[in-house]
C-alpha cells in the first residue's frame, strides 16, 4: 500500500499579543499515530484546526505528498477531524445519522459493532455523552480520508469504551495517518507511535519519556 506523507510548516499564531504557536514543523505518514501533548493553552487544538482549515493563521504550508494544500476545500477530502465539540444534531435518530455519513457499502460492518448495535434504536439526543463520544469517533475513523485529526477523543468514555476506542485507532492506522491529542496522556503516550510536544509555540519530538519530564511537560516518571 501506497505511503502517504502530510507536512504542517511555518505556522504563526497569535490570540490578541499573546504567541500561541511560532515555530511549527508537524509530519505524519500513514500509518503512524502520533500523540501531540503540551500543556492546557499550548496551542494543541489550535493547530488542529488550523491544519483541517477551519481556523486561519499566517505563512501556513501544508503539504500532502509534496503537494500544497492551503485550500481548505481540498483538505476537507483528505483529512478527517473531530473536534471536542459535538458535531451530529440532536434531532437526528443514530440510524439516520450513520446513514447520512457511512457510505451504503460499508453500514452494515459499521453497525455489527456491539456497541453501535445497542444504540440503533436511540435518537442522538438520547445518548449519553460516553455513547455519543464513541459514536462520532467511529464515523469519524470510517471516512474514507488519508488523514485523521482527534482532538480529545477519550472525553467522557468509560473505560471499556476507551480500550474499544483504542482498537479502531490502530486498526484505522493500517492505512490512515493518525494525530491525536488528549488531557489522557497516558491513553496518547500508551497508544502513540511518535510522539510530539508543544511548548513556547515549538514543537518539539520526544525520543522518550525522559525528556517529558526534562522539558517540564511532567513532573515525574510516577505520573507516567
Amino acid at each position: 500500500m501506497k505511503k502517504h506523507i502530510l507536512e504542517v510548516d511555518g505556522i504563526r499564531k497569535k490570540f490578541n499579543e499573546r504567541v500561541v504557536l511560532s515555530d511549527v514543523y508537524l509530519k505524519c505518514e500513514t500509518s503512524e499515530i502520533i500523540g501531540l501533548l503540551g500543556r492546557n493553552g499550548s496551542g494543541k487544538s489550535t493547530l488542529l484546526r488550523i491544519i483541517f482549515g477551519i481556523e486561519a493563521a499566517a505563512d501556513k504550508c501544508i503539504r500532502i505528498d509534496s503537494v500544497s494544500k492551503n485550500n481548505k476545500n481540498v483538505l476537507l477530502n483528505e483529512i478527517s477531524y473531530l473536534s471536542q465539540e459535538q458535531f451530529l444534531p440532536n434531532y437526528l435518530s443514530v440510524q439516520k445519522a450513520i446513514s447520512l455519513s457511512i457510505d451504503k457499502e460499508s453500514r452494515k460492518a459499521f453497525c455489527e459493532d456491539e456497541f453501535v448495535k445497542s444504540l440503533l434504536d436511540k435518537k442522538i439526543s438520547h445518548l449519553s455523552g460516553g455513547e455519543l463520544r464513541y459514536l462520532e469517533i467511529k464515523i469519524v475513523l470510517s471516512n474514507p480520508s488519508k488523514f485523521v485529526l482527534l482532538d480529545e477523543p477519550y472525553n467522557g468514555l468509560s473505560p471499556l469504551m476507551v480500550d474499544k476506542v483504542n482498537e479502531m485507532i490502530k486498526a484505522n492506522s493500517n492505512k490512515k495517518g493518525i494525530i491525536i491529542t488528549d488531557h489522557n496522556y497516558q491513553n496518547v503516550i500508551k497508544i502513540s507511535s511518535r510522539i510530539i510536544l508543544i511548548k513556547e509555540g515549538r514543537t518539539h519530538t520526544i525520543e522518550n519519556n525522559t525528556e517529558l519530564v526534562e522539558k517540564g511537560y511532567l513532573t515525574s516518571f510516577s505520573a507516567l
